[in-house]
C-alpha cells in the first residue's frame, strides 16, 4: 500500500496543502465578510472603519496570541479577562500612589506574568485541570481587581501615553499602536512555528505521554505558556487604561470567551495539537468586523453575541466533521483488500 493511500496530504503540493486549510477557509471568510460589508454598509470601507476596528479590537489580538499556544497544548486559560481588570485596577492605584508611569507598568505586567505563573503551578505541578485552576483565579483576580478600587477611578493619566493610543499612521487609518501587536505577532509566530519549543507545543497536544518521552520538558512548556497569558493580559490592561484614559475594576468583562472563541473560529482545536497563528488572527478580525458592521447597521449586542455564538459553534462542528470524514477515509484505505 502507498504512502498516499495510508495518508491522504502525502505527496501533495506543499501550496495545496496550504491553501486548503480551515485557517484559509477563516482568511477567505473574513475576505467576504469585508467586502459584502463595505458593499452594504455606508461608510465601512473608510480609514475611520479601519481605525476604530484595529484600535478596539487590539486587546483581542494580543491576548489571542499566547491564547492560541495555550489551547494547541490542550489546556485553556480563562481567567485572562480578569487579569485585564486587575493590571487596570492596579495601574490605577500604583500611579495615584505617586508611582512613576513607566515604572507602574513593568510591575502590572511583572504581576499579570506571576498571575499566568500561579496557574500554570496549580495545573502543571499540583495536577488540576486547567479550566478548574483558571475559573477560580478568573474569581480571584477579579475580586482583587474590584477590592482595589471599589466604586472609584483613576482618570489623568501622562498625556503622552494617553495619546499614543489615538495616533494613526498617516491617512491609513491604522493606529500606531498596531506596531505592538506586529512586533509580539512576530515572536510569537516564531516561537509556535519555527523552534523546537514550538514543535513541544505541538506534540504536548497530540499526546503529552509520547511529549515526555521524546524529550519535551511538559509541565515546564505548559507553565511557560500560562507565564505568557498572564503578562500579555496585563499588557493588554496596560493599553486598555491608556485608551479609555481611565482604569476600573470591571474592565475586561467577559473578553475571556471573545477570545476563547475568536481561536476556535480561527482553526484551533478544543483538543489541542491543531492550530496556527495565522488562522487566529484571521479568528479574530472576522469575529471583529462582522461585530463592527452589525453595529454600524443598528443590530443589539445581544443578536451580536447569538451570530457569534453560531458561527463559533458551526466552526467547531465543520472541523469535527472534516476531521471524521477524512480517518473514516484512511480507515477505509488501511482495511482494504491489497489483492
Amino acid at each position: 500500500m502507498s504512502q498516499a493511500a495510508l495518508y491522504p496530504d502525502y505527496g501533495r503540493p506543499s501550496w495545496r496543502r496550504f491553501l486548503f486549510t480551515r485557517e484559509m477557509a477563516i482568511i477567505a471568510l473574513l475576505i467576504v465578510v469585508v467586502i459584502v460589508a463595505i458593499a452594504a454598509v455606508p461608510s465601512f470601507g473608510d480609514s475611520q472603519t479601519v481605525y476604530n476596528i484595529l484600535r478596539n479590537f487590539l486587546v483581542n489580538l494580543l491576548i489571542a496570541l499566547p491564547m492560541c499556544l495555550v489551547m494547541i497544548t490542550g489546556d485553556i486559560d480563562i481567567s485572562v479577562g480578569s487579569m485585564v481588570g486587575l493590571s487596570c485596577s492596579l495601574l490605577g492605584v500604583l500611579y495615584r500612589a505617586g508611582v512613576p508611569f513607566v515604572l507602574a507598568m513593568i510591575i502590572v505586567i511583572l504581576v499579570g506574568a506571576l498571575g499566568g505563573l500561579l496557574n500554570g503551578v496549580l495545573v502543571t505541578r499540583i495536577g488540576l485541570p486547567s479550566l478548574a485552576v483558571t475559573i477560580g483565579t478568573m474569581a480571584l483576580f477579579r475580586g482583587l481587581a474590584v477590592g482595589m478600587l471599589g466604586t472609584s477611578t483613576v482618570t489623568k493619566f501622562p498625556p503622552w501615553w494617553t495619546n499614543l493610543t489615538k495616533y494613526a499612521i498617516g491617512p491609513t487609518g491604522i493606529p500606531v499602536t498596531i506596531v505592538l501587536f506586529l512586533v509580539l505577532l512576530a515572536v510569537f509566530v516564531y516561537i509556535l512555528h519555527f523552534s523546537t519549543f514550538g514543535r513541544g507545543i505541538y506534540a504536548i497536544g497530540l499526546n503529552s505521554q509520547a511529549a515526555a518521552f521524546s524529550g519535551v520538558n511538559v509541565a515546564r512548556t505548559r507553565t511557560i505558556l500560562f507565564v505568557f497569558t498572564g503578562a500579555v493580559s496585563a499588557l493588554g490592561g496596560v493599553y486598555w487604561t491608556l485608551l479609555r484614559g481611565v482604569a476600573r475594576g470591571d474592565v475586561g468583562s467577559g473578553l475571556e470567551l471573545q477570545v476563547i472563541a475568536a481561536v476556535v473560529l480561527g482553526g484551533v482545536s478544543v483538543f489541542g495539537g491543531v492550530g496556527a497563528l495565522y488562522g487566529v488572527v484571521g479568528g479574530v478580525l472576522l469575529v471583529s468586523v462582522l461585530s463592527n458592521a452589525l453595529q454600524l447597521v443598528g443590530v443589539t449586542a445581544d443578536v451580536i453575541n447569538v451570530i457569534t455564538g453560531v458561527l463559533l459553534i458551526g466552526s467547531v462542528v465543520v472541523g469535527s466533521l472534516i476531521t471524521w470524514i477524512r480517518s473514516r477515509r484512511v480507515r477505509a484505505v488501511r482495511v482494504a483488500p491489497t489483492g
